[in-house]
């Protein structure tokens, strides 16, 4: 992928995982399980290219993330973390499982706590295409700022429909469409001893060739550079969690999520009047808001 990054860590109780930031900004998200992470500013990289601005930290920056059971715990802080830094993270009490969402970028924002009290928790759709959405790095002044880096949480209770209608954002169209290519990294919920799984389509767009029908399980993800994406299915009794990471190029404006239906699929939102949301939304926090 050109823009987009993703890592996911698996590491024992006290077990550091170090890298270099290079040309990405990136968020270190907890899937399960707390951390420390600990981000130097102040690298060769960045001397080398010579940034003007304010000078790096005498000391580096270091963020206490409490993390959480798992996926469905509800949402989880996070840290921020610049380009060309140095970075490591050390699992707490337990271990856990980490996901390093990252993209290529220019700018160099500071490194930044982020609460889990902070994040804006929506739920979408109505009937079987409810889903939630945990916006921890949204677009929009009300989001979370980062250079070009989109991040969002889905969950979408078994037997849905999620990331539907099919929808694409692979052209820039200023005001109608964003360019942005985009990663899902999935999670699904076992039923006993029962391993989930669901199921991912792709369709080729005007813009590109992409086309993907596949089962997917917790671990897997799915590479999109462009094409019309949906619907995301959870197989009944298997509720799904996946991680959307979107980057795109800098079109000289600020970075947004704008998004085309697909024409064939784009009437199924007015069929959501009068429908309820899934009660088995929100996971698991009472209060979420609700934007169809």
């Amino acid at each position: 992928m050109e823009w987009t990054r993703l890592r996911v860590l698996a590491l024992e109780p006290g077990e550091t995982y170090g890298f270099a930031c290079g040309d990405a900004e990136w968020i270190v998200l907890p899937l399960s399980g707390g951390c420390e992470v600990r981000c130097d500013p102040a690298s060769p990289a960045f001397e080398a290219r010579g940034f003007g601005g304010s000078a790096p930290a005498a000391e580096p920056h270091v963020f206490e993330l409490r993390g959480r059971k798992g996926v469905f715990g509800g949402p989880t802080d996070f840290a921020y973390v610049p380009r060309d830094a140095q970075v490591e993270v050390t699992a707490r009490h337990g271990g856990g499982r980490f996901a390093l969402a990252g993209a290529r970028c220019e700018r160099r924002l500071p490194p930044r706590y982020g609460p889990a009290e902070a994040v804006a928790v929506e739920l979408r759709g109505a009937g079987q295409c409810s889903r939630q959405v945990n916006n921890f790095a949204a677009a929009g002044p009300t989001g979370f700022e980062c250079d070009r880096l989109i991040a969002v949480e889905v969950l979408t209770p078994g037997g849905n429909w999620s990331s539907y209608p099919p929808h694409k954002h692979d052209e820039h169209r200023p005001g109608e469409e964003s360019r942005l290519e985009e990663i899902y990294y999935f999670e699904i919920a076992p039923h006993g001893g029962t391993p989930g799984l669901g199921y991912q389509r792709v369709t080729p767009s005007p813009a590109g060739k992409t086309d993907i029908l596949t089962e997917v399980r917790t671990g897997e993800a799915v590479l999109i550079p462009d094409g019309w994406h949906g619907p995301s299915m959870a197989a009944p009794g298997h509720d799904m969690y996946y991680l959307n990471v979107m980057a795109g190029p800098d079109t000289g404006g600020p970075r947004q999520w704008l998004i085309r239906d697909h024409p064939d699929h784009g009437w199924i939102r007015g069929s959501w009047e009068g429908q309820d949301v899934d009660p088995r939304l929100p996971f698991p926090r009472a209060g979420a808001e609700d934007h169809r």
